[in-house]
């Protein structure tokens, strides 16, 4: 039985008259009385005792209204969160970001957009490229940003910016006061990277190939801060992107890598089979339309 002739049988249950019930309802007493037998049917036992032209609820019938009720009100509920949840002004957005973008530019972005936005919700996620590329696809965020430009398919992307790759140093380092220099110079270096399915690592891993250096990795992190912060206490070196921002004192050096791949895309990422709702697709746009590539 759908939810409309549930409401039928509780309709039926509060006049106890078919007849009444069926004009009350705008439905025909024939097509009631077929809805009502399809019931019980269901429920393997008559709902009603018959007296004299009237029904009556026996103890079956009393619990199916009391579960039917609160099915009407749980469905209601439901489609009256998801309404909240689409409204443009005031619904929500399941956002997820990498680690490395926490410190500056998606805590603008969203500045921003609540400006214009104020109700909207948002649901966060920060993790990494792999995982963010899993909740993509299987619903689970709306939209994200990330880096590398992923592969699966399914996903749709727009380039919002490009990084420069550095090679960070500790101040002092022989390579410091380079202009810039190929990554191919660090061979002989112990490196601090993140771990293998960061977004980052695997384009460290491109440039370390394409310069044939097998690197010595001396610790994975999970985050560019303290990949900088081992770099800064003599751990050894690192590939990271040029800062947009200070991060913390000033006891490393970021010097600009020749490479021609030393570059990092970021993009904004979303399931192509998947039709956003209206507040996930007010941020799409603004996230589209404010992008920092020329």
């Amino acid at each position: 039985m759908n939810l409309e002739e549930l409401h039928w049988f509780v309709v039926l249950a509060e006049t106890e008259h078919v007849t009444d019930a069926a004009a009350e309802l705008g439905v025909s007493q024939p097509t009631l009385s077929r809805a009502l037998a399809r019931l019980e049917r269901e429920a393997g036992t008559p709902l009603f005792d018959r007296v004299n032209r009237r029904l009556r609820l026996n103890a079956y019938g009393q619990i199916m209204l009391e579960h039917a009720r609160r099915g009407i009100a749980e469905m209601r509920s439901a489609t009256e969160r998801i309404a909240a949840l689409r409204d443009p002004d005031t619904g929500g957005v399941r956002f997820a970001f990498l680690h490395s973008l926490a410190s500056w530019y998606v805590p603008e972005q969203l500045r921003r957009f609540r400006a214009s936005a104020p109700a909207i919700r948002f649901e966060l996620f920060q993790g990494p490229a792999h995982e963010i590329s899993r909740r993509v696809l299987s619903g689970h965020a709306d939209v994200a940003i990330t880096s590398p430009r992923p592969t699966a398919p399914g996903l749709g992307w727009r380039r919002l910016y490009v990084e420069q790759l550095t090679l960070a140093v500790p101040r002092g380092h022989p390579l410091a006061g380079r202009a810039k220099v190929r990554l191919s110079a660090a061979a002989g270096e112990p490196f601090v990277a993140l771990s293998p399915q960061a977004g980052l690592r695997q384009l460290a891993d491109e440039l370390w190939a394409e310069d044939a250096v097998d690197p010595d990795i001396v610790f994975e992190a999970t985050e560019i801060p303290t990949v900088e912060g081992l770099v800064a206490a003599g751990f050894g070196v690192a590939v990271v992107p040029i800062p947009r921002q200070p991060r913390g004192e000033s006891r490393i050096v970021h010097v600009p890598l020749s490479n021609a791949g030393a570059k990092r895309e970021v993009g904004l990422v979303w399931n192509r089979d998947a039709v956003l709702s209206p507040p996930a697709q007010r941020f799409f746009d603004f996230l589209r339309n404010h992008a920092l590539e020329a």
